[in-house]
């Protein structure tokens, strides 16, 4: 098992400009394990994945509950994991440094911090505090013994924004202040996606959602994405293949139930 200072540096390394490496969203031990068996070099937590797990929605865990369960995927496996750790679980710099500092003691390669508020009302948090808390989450980053790879996120486009030069004047403020990767979820277009990855120069990481799914990896990687995540798709997919596999609660059925445990079947191999 490499140390975990040996992650960090294996995790730093993987994000180069042009790469888009392809780092899959794992909502609990087991599939962390499978994907990877899979050949993946890399992996990162879910929020809404993770939350799922407990029957909760969205936002709706604990920071201890989130730090605790990335050291738990963290632990598994053998290759770099990094925690999405929402917007630090409070607004004030403290909350997010904290957060950082917590995740950094628990094994975790990186982690990252959003800007979104969790107020309905205004969403996303003045420009002037989120990069303030992008600072302060930067210095327990590089403050940790064993490095700390810090994303810091503009969720606009997630809350109903479409002002990309917002977005992207954020994007540079946090790049600035000392995030070692940004990210914008929910860009509308790989015009998008190639207009922030010219405006920064730090590693970009992409989230394949939207109309972005209609994207092969070689054009995020000719749009200069260096790290490519998925969030919790694959979570909702297992969910939703656990729906349609009880079809037969409703239709008498057993024919979906059989055709999904055939593909079960395949995982096995990977379960390392």
């Amino acid at each position: 098992m490499p140390t975990v200072a040996e992650k960090v540096k294996a995790f730093r390394a993987l994000h180069q400009r042009g790469a888009a490496f392809i780092m899959p969203n794992p909502w609990d031990v087991g599939s962390a394990r499978i994907l990877q068996g899979l050949g993946f070099k890399a992996l990162a937590t879910t929020s809404s994945g993770f939350a799922l797990t407990l029957g909760r929605r969205d936002y709706g865990v604990t920071r201890e509950e989130a730090v605790n369960h990335g050291k738990d995927v963290a632990d598994a496996v053998d290759i770099p994991v990094s925690a999405d750790l929402e917007n630090g679980f409070g607004l004030a710099p403290k909350d997010a440094a904290d957060t950082i500092r917590l995740a950094a003691q628990t094994g975790l390669a990186g982690g990252s911090i959003e800007d979104s508020s969790g107020d309905k009302a205004k969403p996303i948090i003045d420009r002037a505090l989120a990069v303030e808390r992008v600072a302060a989450a930067a210095e327990a980053a590089r403050a940790s013994k064993d490095g700390f790879v810090l994303t810091a996120r503009a969720e606009s486009f997630l809350n109903g924004g479409t002002d990309l030069d917002e977005v992207i004047g954020r994007l540079k403020a946090y790049e600035d202040a000392g995030a070692d990767v940004l990210f914008a979820p929910g860009l509308p277009s790989m015009e998008a996606v190639k207009e922030v990855c010219r405006a920064v120069t730090k590693p970009v990481n992409v989230l394949a959602l939207f109309s972005l799914l209609d994207h092969p990896v070689e054009e995020y990687a000719e749009a200069g994405v260096a790290r490519i995540s998925i969030g919790g798709g694959l979570a909702w997919s297992a969910y939703g293949t656990l729906a349609e596999s009880t079809r037969l609660l409703t239709d008498g059925s057993f024919a979906s139930l059989k055709e999904n445990a055939g593909r079960g079947k395949k995982i096995g191999p990977h379960l390392r």
